[in-house]
């Protein structure tokens, strides 16, 4: 009976034994599992290329040392002209002539417009002309370089009429005008402007003359 209980004691120790030594086992199982885990959480993988992305850095001229960039649009921008100076002002001398239609008392509306209204139109802008231009009683009639101030009015210039002139004439007909009634072309219009020329020729005692050039002599060719 002693022996039996000594064998069924030693059973027992030896049981608990094991089972300490499976949850030692269980524990360290699952330590190791959580351990593993925890490392995918937090490590990287070492394999996977990073990202590239191409910067596009800008062409220089090896000429002139400019960085010139390329932009979607600089093919449509490459078609289209600037304005001309001339078209320029063109369009800033018809936009004045409309102008001074509408504040005309009573308004005058473009078809109506004629000769005599385009002439009225050059006597208003003398008070805006620069150009010296002496009368008759003045002892500086016909002097280019007058030696002293004198009461003379100032006038438009002759050079700038006519090609005033010649721009509205132009700007008339793009904007939907006629030839034959451009009242810029009218008879009157050019008979002024012929009489601006020759008085302020005399009195400013310029030449408007255009000179001729002189034909070139022609080389005859060197008998051989």
């Amino acid at each position: 009976m002693i022996g039996k209980g000594v064998k069924d004691v030693n059973d027992a120790l030896k049981s608990r034994q094991d089972l300490k030594q499976i949850q030692g086992f269980e524990q360290e199982k699952s330590g190791r599992v959580y351990q593993i885990r925890s490392m995918d959480l937090v490590s990287e993988p070492t394999n996977v290329a990073s990202p590239r992305y191409k910067i596009e850095t800008p062409t220089t001229n090896p000429t002139t040392g400019n960085a010139a960039v390329s932009s979607p649009s600089s093919g449509s921008n490459s078609g289209s002209t600037t304005p001309s100076r001339y078209e320029n002002q063109k369009r800033r001398d018809w936009n004045t002539f409309c102008q001074y239609l509408r504040n005309h008392r009573p308004p005058l509306s473009l078809a109506l417009c004629s000769g005599a209204h385009v002439l009225e139109f050059l006597h208003y802008l003398d008070q805006f002309g620069k150009t010296k231009v002496h009368n008759h009683p003045c002892p500086f009639f016909g002097l280019p370089n007058p030696p002293a101030p004198c009461p003379c009015p100032l006038r438009q210039a002759w050079g700038s009429l006519d090609a005033l002139i010649g721009r509205l004439r132009a700007a008339y007909e793009e904007n939907g005008g006629r030839p034959e009634t451009n009242p810029f072309g009218a008879r009157a219009v050019r008979i002024y402007l012929r009489d601006v020329r020759d008085f302020q020729a005399k009195a400013r005692g310029v030449s408007y003359e255009k000179k001729r050039k002189r034909p070139k002599p022609k080389v005859s060719p060197a008998l051989t």
